[in-house]
């Protein structure tokens, strides 16, 4: 049976002894780990599980964390040093760990992987890299620069552009406004089993099986969106 985050939320304060008296605030949120079909073969078995169990731990620590932030000491809060602080951190850094982790297990392990010219997710990221081979290689960019982190193409709301961008960590140097649509996992963690501190071979691998299939349903929703901030 199903469980409701509702339910994954209640479990949480029960095990961390917090109560719903009036005094909390009632703001937090429940994540649920999903399944994800690896089917590449770039990958070690043993490398896949190890980080699709990685991610569920990010999950756990999502739940338990934004649970404890709703009896948070609000009126303590400072800039220096305060349990709320070091729980807002906290939260951004699994939050992202989590969404990230689900976009880049759903865009790779399309062992049939394969791009038709005539789709949104070509034509867009031909017109705005000048060509698809040019939005690769800056990719590839990203995806060396990173330290510890992530590679991803994400629609800028504000430049109304495609951009490719690195983050460090989960969540640091993400340029606001923007939306991923492609996402690569470059921690060590996603590759160094298989292919110990290469990591562009590794990203070359990747590339060669992401699934264009979930990636142009990204690129339909970011054109939408793209409609509306034009109106």
């Amino acid at each position: 049976m199903d469980i409701t985050n509702k339910e994954i939320k209640n479990i949480i304060k029960d095990a961390l002894g917090l109560d719903d008296s009036k005094e909390i605030v009632q703001e937090s949120f429940s994540a649920k780990a999903n399944t994800f079909n690896l089917s590449t073969e770039m990958l070690s078995l043993r490398n896949k599980q190890n980080h699709v169990e990685l991610y569920a731990e990010y999950v756990d620590s999502f739940n338990r964390i934004s649970a404890e932030l709703d009896a948070a000491d609000r009126l303590s809060a400072n800039s220096r040093a305060s349990s709320y602080r070091s729980l807002k951190i906290d939260e951004t850094f699994n939050m992202n760990a989590i969404y990230l982790h689900e976009k880049y297990f759903e865009n790779i392990s399309d062992v049939n992987s394969e791009i038709a010219m005539d789709s949104i997710s070509f034509m867009r990221l031909q017109r705005d890299f000048g060509t698809f081979d040019d939005w690769q290689k800056d990719f590839v960019a990203c995806a060396l620069s990173s330290r510890s982190g992530w590679a991803i193409t994400a629609y800028n709301t504000y430049l109304r552009s495609y951009v490719n961008c690195f983050v460090d960590g989960h969540s640091n140097n993400m340029p606001a406004g923007c939306i991923p649509v492609i996402v690569m996992d470059v921690w060590q963690h996603a590759y160094y089993r298989d292919y110990l501190k290469d990591v562009k071979t590794y990203t070359y691998a990747m590339m060669k099986e992401i699934d264009w299939e979930v990636v142009e349903k990204r690129f339909r929703q970011t054109d939408q969106i793209s409609r509306i901030l034009e109106t």
